[in-house]
Formats: structure tokens, C-alpha cells, sequence
């Protein structure tokens, strides 16, 4: 084609462009690779730049949302499953369509009520860790851990009763407290890291 140079008798293609390194500075780039700048430079460092982010981990939003989707779709799940036996149970016919009708409605209502109770016990117990946590109440504690997450739990138990009467506050308050210490004993047992799995208190 006219234009355009043959290579084919010189070489395998086109040249390669000319690529001048010269201008490039490394004491500019290299605290942007994770490099060390030469002692002698105006910008010398010992280490590299990092991006800042929060020690303490996710925020409260963040951890609410998170823990309240995950206790959501469980509660959906296991009420549903209790709906499913209890639909198959109680089903007025052994007739397909009324079998089938009877599994529905019991899956929807049980599923639906475990799932809201889930989600909101999740949302409540956010709230109060997360409240703790900016508090850091947990070194006014010493040895005692972790106090935050059972404090939590103990009074997501008493908020989520408190209109049934002050006992029946006080007990769902203290199973929230039993299931926090329970998990805390049996992880240490077994050599697991407390709060390592990220949802609520596990």
C-alpha cells in the first residue's frame, strides 16, 4: 500500500518509540510505591505514606446495616423452615393445593415475624455497642471483657421487653447477657478470637 514503509525485509515490524527516563524523578515517585527516599533527599523518609482509616473498624451505620441484613435474611430463613413444618402439620387437606396454600401462609407469617424480631434486636444492639464503643468502656473495665458487647446485649434485651413488665425486661435482658458470655467462654475454649467473625457479638 502506498504510504507506508515495507519492514518485512528489515526487521519483524515497526520500530519500537524512543522512551527518555531522564525527566523522571524517584525521589518524587518512589514514597507513592511504598519505596524509601535516599537519606540525602529534601523529602527523605524512614517509611511510606499510608492512607489514613479508622482503628476502631466500621462505623456505627455501617455496622448496623450489616449486622441487621445478615439477622434479617436469618430469621427469614429459620422461620421459614419452622412455617414449612408447621404448614405440612396443620394443613386442613392432604389435597395438593391446600397443602401447598397452608405452607405459604405459614411460611410468610413465621418467617416474617422471626425476620422483623432479628432485624430489630440487631438494630437496638448496634446502637448500644456502638454507643460503648465511642464511650470506650472498656478501659474503666480492666480485666473484664468484653464489656461492651455484654452491656449491649443486657440492655437490648431489657429495651426489646420493657413494655411486658420489669421481670420479664430483666430476663430477656439477662438471656441477652447468658448468650454473650456463653459465646465468650466457649470461644476462648476453643482458642478462637473473640468478635473475629464481624456479626453482633460473634
Amino acid at each position: 500500500m502506498s504510504g507506508e514503509k515495507d519492514y518485512s525485509e528489515t526487521d519483524s515490524g515497526s520500530p519500537l518509540p524512543s522512551f527518555d527516563a531522564s525527566k523522571i524523578k524517584l525521589t518524587t515517585i518512589a514514597p507513592a510505591l511504598g519505596g524509601v527516599v535516599p537519606s540525602n533527599s529534601s523529602s527523605s523518609r524512614e517509611e511510606p505514606d499510608y492512607l489514613d482509616y479508622d482503628t476502631k473498624g466500621r462505623g456505627v451505620v455501617s455496622t448496623m446495616f450489616a449486622n441487621t441484613g445478615l439477622s434479617y435474611m436469618i430469621g427469614i430463613g429459620a422461620g421459614g423452615m419452622y412455617g414449612l413444618r408447621e404448614g405440612l402439620t396443620h394443613t386442613p387437606s392432604h389435597r395438593f393445593k391446600v397443602k401447598l396454600n397452608s405452607v405459604l401462609n405459614h411460611c410468610s407469617r413465621h418467617g416474617s415475624r422471626v425476620g422483623n424480631m432479628f432485624g430489630v434486636l440487631s438494630v437496638v444492639y448496634s446502637l448500644y455497642e456502638g454507643a460503648f464503643d465511642h464511650l470506650d468502656i472498656d478501659q474503666y473495665t480492666g480485666p473484664v471483657q468484653p464489656m461492651g458487647p455484654a452491656l449491649a446485649a443486657l440492655l437490648t434485651g431489657v429495651t426489646y421487653k420493657a413494655q411486658a413488665g420489669p421481670r420479664v425486661a430483666a430476663l430477656a435482658g439477662t438471656i441477652g447477657l447468658g448468650a454473650v458470655g456463653a459465646t465468650y467462654v466457649g470461644y476462648s475454649i476453643l482458642g478462637i478470637p473473640y468478635g473475629n467473625r464481624g456479626w453482633l457479638f460473634l
